[in-house]
Order: C-alpha cells, then sequence, then structure tokens
C-alpha cells in the first residue's frame, strides 16, 4: 500500500478507492508480526492494532490525496461489526463533502451508512456494501436505486462508476463473488439489471468495480450467457494491494486482462464525454519507499513480492 501511495501521487490522481480488505484479522499480517519483533502478539492485541496500524500505515501514506473506503468481508470477521467499521472509520465515511451529497439526496437522512456516493467531475461514484451474505439488503437497492434515478434525470452526470467488494453474480470470477450466496445471487442481479437498464435508457456509460479475488482481471461479465445476450457491461476485479494472492479461475481467458501474483492499482482517466479509459498501473519491488523497506527490512519486503501466493 505505500508502494500503490507513493504511484498514486505520482500519477496526480484526484483520489483513491479501497474497496475493501483493510487487514487480514483471520491470521496475524506479516509486517505487523515483523514490528512486534520479539514480543508476544495475542488476538485481542491485534484486533485492537489492525485497524489503526492501516490507518497509520496503508492510508496515511496518500497524504492530501482523499481516500474513499469501502468495506470488505475481513472487516467483519469477529468480533469486528459494521458499526465497530463506521465508528473506527467515520473520518472518510462522513467527509463534510459525502455528508453534503447525503443531505441532498434526502434531507432527513441523519444515519451513517457504509454505502454511498460522491460526484466528481461529471461523474457518478456508487460505492455499495456486500461484505456479508446478507447483502445487498432491500433499503440498500432502494437507495441504490434512487440514486441511479437522480442520475438518469441529472445531465450533469456523464457516467456512472460503481464500486463494491464482491462482484457482481455471473462473472468470470463467480466462484468467489456474489454468486456465494441466494441473498447475493438474486440482489446482485437486480442490481446489474438496474444498471443495464440505465445505460440503455440514457446513454451514459456504466463501469462496475470489485476487489474480493486477489488478482486483477479486466471485463469480467464477458461471459458465453451475457455475450449471448448482449448484456455484458465494463467489470474489472483489482484485488492487488497486498492480499494473498490468488490462481486465476479457470475461464479466464475471456477476459481482456488477466493477471496474478502482482500488485498495482488501477488509473481511470475520465474525458469530458464521460467515457472513462481504466489502466491497471502495476507496482513492483523498487516501488516501495525505502523507508517501509528500512523498517521492515529487505528480506521481508523481498519476499512479499515473491512469494505471499495462495
Amino acid at each position: 500500500m505505500p508502494a500503490i501511495a507513493k504511484e498514486v501521487r505520482r500519477e496526480g490522481a484526484q483520489f483513491y478507492w479501497h474497496l475493501g480488505d483493510f487487514r487480514a484479522l483471520t491470521k496475524y499480517d506479516e509486517d505487523i508480526i515483523h514490528a512486534k519483533g520479539a514480543q508476544p502478539l495475542d488476538i485481542d492485541d491485534y484486533q485492537q492494532l489492525a485497524w489503526k496500524d492501516f490507518i497509520q500505515r496503508e492510508i496515511m501514506p496518500f497524504g492530501p490525496i482523499p481516500v474513499y473506503l469501502g468495506i470488505g468481508n475481513h472487516e467483519l470477521v469477529p468480533p469486528k461489526t459494521r458499526l465497530e467499521y463506521l465508528v473506527q472509520f467515520a473520518d472518510w465515511i462522513d467527509t463534510p463533502g459525502l455528508k453534503v451529497q447525503r443531505l441532498q439526496d434526502d434531507s432527513s437522512d441523519h444515519l451513517l451508512k457504509t454505502y454511498y456516493h460522491w460526484i466528481h467531475g461529471g461523474v457518478d461514484f456508487i460505492n455499495l456494501d456486500n461484505a456479508s451474505h446478507d447483502e445487498f439488503d432491500n433499503e440498500q437497492l432502494k437507495w441504490f436505486e434512487k440514486v441511479l434515478g437522480q442520475a438518469e434525470q441529472n445531465a450533469d452526470i456523464k457516467s456512472v462508476v460503481v464500486g463494491m467488494h464482491a462482484a457482481l453474480p455471473d462473472s468470470l470470477a463467480a466462484s468467489h463473488s456474489m454468486n456465494d450466496s441466494a441473498q447475493g445471487r438474486e440482489s446482485g442481479r437486480r442490481a446489474y439489471a438496474d444498471l443495464l437498464d440505465f445505460q440503455g435508457k440514457t446513454s451514459k456509460p456504466v463501469y462496475i468495480l470489485a476487489s474480493h479475488s486477489h488478482f486483477f482481471m479486466s471485463n469480467i461479465f464477458n461471459t458465453d450467457e451475457l455475450a449471448r445476450r448482449s448484456e455484458v457491461l465494463p467489470g474489472w476485479i483489482v484485488g492487488t494491494a497486498g492480499a494473498v494472492r490468488y490462481r486465476l479461475p479457470a475461464d479466464h481467458t475471456r477476459a481482456d486482462q488477466a493477471l496474478t501474483d502482482v500488485y498495482g492499482f488501477l488509473v481511470g482517466h475520465v474525458s469530458p464525454s464521460g467515457k472513462i479509459n481504466f489502466e491497471f498501473h502495476r507496482v513492483n519491488e523498487q516501488d516501495v519507499p525505502e523507508d517501509v523497506t528500512s523498517r521492515l527490512g529487505r528480506n521481508l519486503v523481498h519476499d512479499c513480492f515473491e512469494g505471499n501466493r495462495e
């Protein structure tokens, strides 16, 4: 993440969007173990430390660049909860801009939620929460459809980008996606149909981002079935910010790009028309800031790039 932050700053990005899984929580992260040295680390200590460490080591390196946060399934590893997530990350989820947008949408909406949206440069960025198998629930879907309805009527919005942790159902990575639960399949297919309908009615481009699978893949909805029905929307999986790297699914050859054992981030270049050109920017071992290498040691940094494979 510090290497990504350095390269994002170099790109001159206007913001960074993290789509979840900030720390493992199911096990000790290797860099935290290294930082503790010979001191024993029990699970309670780790649970108390992990998110604070994420803020210090992974968000702070972005400096003045705004960071938007999406919730992932690892943020809900017990005893963590959505409520604790909202309390810990309120500074990034309830920024003045996001609060103004929420109240513009509904002047009576004073409830902080894990899903939200913001409008920037003619693009409506919609952050959804599917971090658990009971999502999307009806309340979130109604909110999502209301936001799409507003974007349909707003001539200043030229395109829509929807980001979430797990990919919507029926993608090339369906084995690790919203297909994993009945609620996910039903609600995710409804959301996908909503986006198809929105694009068909408005001719405004729609783009879908996810991160749950730890590899990079583009054109993830180019499956036989969706292509046959001419229902392929542009979609990407970008799970390349440090988690253990997965093997590619068997049908990855239908993707435009499919890479694993890499780290990096997606850069979007927005044209005046609202069309967005997305490019994957890979980060390499030499991109890791020297202060991080000094703190962790070159061997651990090297192992992170050469190992960390499923």
